[in-house]
């Protein structure tokens, strides 16, 4: 991961660069706020930390800059002011969290990777054997072809693709399903379902087993 330190302390910033480096990320130094509004204006990097207080161009400013260019690019401040304003005043402009000097490491580095973990785009998209599905349109392809999959149909194969090789229980199906706000109905109806799945999904490439007592199984099938 490649991250951008502006900061003009420098014997702060040099023990930040060694941990940083340590923990696994590619650091570039910006000393002063207009080096770091260059540097993420000509190759912004996976993650920014800049120090609200920095010279020629401060921190705010660099901020509101990158948020015009880079308006999804993870940002946490740097701030000796312990005031309420200048922690509102660097949310307002679009930073993603801030810690307040002086500050532990541990903290620093577990507030950047769950903004890393915040930004990474969620998967829309399943392929599994001769099946895809998009969870943002809810459509299945077999192959090329559509699949014809009514509401409960689409929960319950999504919830099967998701737990693959696991064994998914009538009750997550069930909680799966009250999610539309719907009844589940009778005490057959989940195997009615699998029953349509199964035959939908036939020359996929998988199978739906029963598993007795426990509930339903996705896997690839091996007899083919």
């Amino acid at each position: 991961m490649k991250l951008l330190l502006a900061e003009d302390d420098a014997v702060l910033a040099d023990a930040l660069i060694t941990q940083l480096q340590s923990a696994g990320f590619e650091v570039e130094h910006a000393p002063n706020g207009a080096v770091a509004d260059f540097l993420l204006a000509r190759n912004p990097p996976d993650i920014a930390v800049l120090d609200l207080g920095l010279p020629m161009l401060d921190g705010l400013s660099v901020l509101q800059n990158v948020r015009k260019s880079h308006p999804t690019l993870p940002v946490l401040l740097l701030t000796a002011k312990d005031s309420l304003d200048d922690r509102v005043a660097g949310l307002q402009a679009g930073a993603d969290d801030y810690v307040t000097k002086p500050f532990d490491f541990p903290e620093l580095l577990a507030r950047l990777h769950a903004l890393l973990r915040r930004s990474q785009p969620k998967a829309t998209h399943e392929q599994w054997g001769g099946l895809s599905l998009d969870a943002s349109t809810r459509k299945a392809l077999l192959g090329s072809t559509p699949i014809d999959l009514s509401g409960r149909e689409w929960d319950l194969l999504d919830l099967l693709v998701k737990q693959r090789d696991k064994v998914v229980t009538k009750d997550q199906i069930v909680q799966a399903w009250n999610g539309e706000g719907a009844e589940v109905g009778g005490g057959n109806a989940i195997e009615v379902y699998i029953h349509k799945l199964r035959r939908k999904l036939d020359g996929s490439g998988l199978q739906i087993r029963t598993v007795r007592g426990l509930g339903y199984l996705m896997e690839a099938d091996a007899s083919r």
